[in-house]
């Protein structure tokens, strides 16, 4: 298991607790039972310390008696007591499966404690990787010569909560197992050994719920109240619940649990995978680093491919996809770094996030540049809002088009200077699109001393018509000031003529490769032209087609007569603003 960062690997442990909690098993452990030597044993048999002469009652009566596989002592005794039961607890330890315990201390102390007798016949000759003990309290002299001997230490993690044991420790050439491994190995030497990590620590499995386990009071069985039947053929740990004996400890299933079910967890933990019930704990690094790089491209390519929700989609989906992964890893006894994808997605979305708004700001920008040149800022603003990102791609659609033109622009501009005709010209030009941006329009293009300009495209309008209506009068009011100007000025006045028909058109960027732009193309820009031109030879400037009347909410119009357009069948109709004649 790689070493992770202290917040990390508490979030990681954190989690995998949750995962514990979901996934223990709550049917009743057989295998295994609890003798506990409870708050009412106290109140019944006396306070402790017991003596020693109960104690080997309580292993004879589970043993001899009730015909128990083998039985575990979750307690060390350093000083001799009463001679008749520390000599039969002797005879038991070396004689029957009676496994008593040592509390090897693997923390360096300046001034270790070294209590007792380490047990050596009851010691494993292999030290390799054994953590090393710089101190012990073990059982006093007449108990040295115990056959199976197990450790009792631990070391909870930072937070507290006790998730690991030493899988071996070692104190000189002696190498003990933890507890539960010990009470299993006393009938079985060939029982699979706890498997440690890099540390050296075993991860204890937590299979099982609290309340799976059986559990007999010490004093039924000293008074001989229990079936003795129900130990037959079972392992039993005798260990104290009872609050004045301070075995308590936080675990990943409970906040504060007796110290007998880390025991009793390691126990069944062990047969589980000794019995084919579980699988043996697995290195799951490599598992957890691959899943990382993997789905961390695949986040990658999908935030800068896809749109912001899809990218984000496709993080969730993996987030969840993991903890479906590592709820299968956990329930394997895997060893891996839950956490370390989650921050990885984590740490993707927060880098996606600048991402996504850094092109969605190019994206806008580059937007803005190519249709700043055709509409007014507050159409490409709402054209930025909307997202249209297709905006571009030619479509059909029914458009309005307005076409402006000066009357006698070569007759006004032949005895000028190429100076003089520039500045005509340009003055014009702004005062006719002014109008055009001002309400809302596209301009498609200048035609020297003109314009066409349509509605209803990029940004989808319901009263096109009436827009270039509008546009088209505010026109005739910008040329009639500008005329004004000119007179003061002793020049002459210009006039301008304006076309306007409706009708559907093909609209978007259209060119080659070499160059393109934002256009409209269909027969309504040929009629509003045809309009234009026929305004010469009627009494208004603003000429409106058919299709625009019918369109009109907002303005009043008059019919002009009926003309004959060059390419059309037969008349038609055109109109005027009322506005023109008040």
């Amino acid at each position: 298991m790689w070493l992770k960062p202290e917040p990390w690997s508490r979030a990681d442990e954190a989690l995998r607790d949750g995962y514990l909690r979901l996934q223990a098993d709550p049917q009743l452990e057989e295998r295994l039972v609890i003798v506990d030597i409870d708050e009412v044993s106290l109140q019944q048999i006396g306070t402790w310390p017991w003596s020693r002469t109960l104690l080997a009652d309580l292993a004879e009566s589970l043993l001899i008696d009730g015909g128990a596989r083998a039985v575990a002592f979750d307690m060390v005794l350093p000083e001799p007591a009463d001679v008749a039961g520390d000599t039969r607890l002797a005879t038991l330890s070396t004689n029957t499966p009676l496994v008593l315990a040592h509390m090897m201390d693997p923390v360096a102390r300046d001034e270790p404690n070294r209590t007792g007798i380490l047990a050596a016949d009851a010691a494993m000759q292999i030290t390799a990787g054994a953590l090393t003990a710089s101190g012990y309290i073990a059982n006093h002299a007449g108990l040295a010569r115990a056959r199976c001997i197990g450790n009792i230490s631990y070391l909870p993690d930072n937070d507290g909560v006790l998730r690991h044991l030493p899988a071996k420790i070692r104190f000189g050439n002696l190498t003990y197992l933890p507890l539960a491994a010990a009470l299993l190995r006393c009938t079985d030497p060939d029982i699979r050994l706890p498997v440690p990590n890099l540390q050296g620590q075993w991860r204890i499995p937590y299979l099982h719920s609290g309340d799976a386990y059986m559990v007999v009071p010490a004093a039924d069985i000293l008074r001989g109240n229990p079936n003795q039947h129900m130990f037959r053929g079972r392992y039993v740990i005798i260990g104290s619940s009872a609050l004045g004996l301070y075995d308590r400890v936080a675990t990943p299933l409970q906040a504060l649990a007796p110290g007998i079910l880390v025991h009793a967890q390691g126990i069944s933990g062990l047969l589980d995978i000794s019995q084919g019930r579980a699988r043996a704990p697995w290195d799951g690094t490599n598992l957890a680093i691959g899943w990382t790089a993997v789905s961390i491209l695949l986040a990658v390519l999908a935030v800068g491919n896809l749109n912001a929700w899809r990218g984000t989609m496709t993080l969730v989906s993996l987030t969840f996809l993991w903890i479906a992964l590592s709820w299968i890893g956990v329930a394997r006894q895997g060893e891996f770094s839950i956490t370390a994808p989650l921050t990885a997605y984590f740490l993707t979305l927060l880098t996606s996030i600048p991402f996504e708004w850094w092109r969605s700001q190019l994206q806008t920008r580059n937007l803005i540049n190519i249709f700043s040149q055709y509409v007014a800022k507050p159409v490409v603003e709402q054209l930025s809002q909307l997202k249209l990102q297709q905006t571009l791609t030619p479509i059909q659609c029914e458009v309005t088009v307005l076409i402006a033109d000066m009357e006698g622009y070569t007759r006004a501009t032949s005895e000028l200077s190429l100076s003089d005709a520039a500045n005509l010209t340009k003055e014009f030009l702004t005062c006719i699109t002014n109008s055009v941006l001002a309400e809302g329009g596209t301009l498609d293009k200048y035609t020297g001393d003109g314009l066409v300009a349509f509605w209803g495209a990029p940004v989808p309008s319901s009263d096109h018509a009436d827009q270039a209506v509008t546009a088209g009068l505010a026109m005739l009011t910008a040329v009639a000031l500008w005329n004004k100007r000119r007179i003061a000025k002793g020049r002459n006045v210009l006039r301008v003529r304006v076309g306007i028909e409706t009708g559907r058109a093909l609209v978007g960027d259209l060119g080659t490769d070499f160059r393109s732009s934002y256009t409209a193309v269909g027969d309504c820009i040929n009629l509003a032209a045809r309009l234009e031109a026929e305004a010469r030879n009627l009494p208004s400037d603003l000429v409106i087609g058919p299709r625009t009347q019918a369109r009109l909410k907002r303005h009043q119009t008059r019919s002009l007569g009926f003309i004959n357009l060059r390419g059309m069948p037969t008349e038609i109709e055109v109109f005027s603003p009322i506005e023109l004649t008040e």
